[in-house]
């Protein structure tokens, strides 16, 4: 399967690289490819993580770094990295949810 990166998720990326580079640099993009090792791992293994209980869609699933969750949507031929947030936000106060972007 091919990864998709959406605009939002790739902002959540860099958001988390400069907020972890205020400390180290070096821990920052040490953090940042163990979060990519991550979701190469569900792209051979899709089903891996939970479903997203806030968007009721068996299609819409997440997995847990650290502190983030990494949410994506299942496709036919790809998987669609929509967000990567804190897992202190509450999704359900989020104007746009990351489901509802694409």
């Amino acid at each position: 399967m091919k990864i998709i990166w959406t605009e939002p998720a790739v902002d959540d990326l860099e958001s988390i690289k400069n907020y972890i580079a205020r400390d180290s640099e070096v821990y920052a993009l040490q953090f940042i490819q163990k979060i990519i090792n991550c979701i190469e791992k569900v792209c051979s293994f899709p089903k891996i993580g939970r479903e997203v209980p806030e968007a009721n869609n068996k299609n819409i699933r997440e997995v847990i770094f650290s502190n983030y969750r990494i949410i994506y949507r299942i496709k036919r031929e790809s998987i669609l990295i929509l967000a990567i947030i804190h897992g202190a936000r509450d999704v359900n106060i989020i104007d746009i949810k990351p489901w509802e972007i694409i």
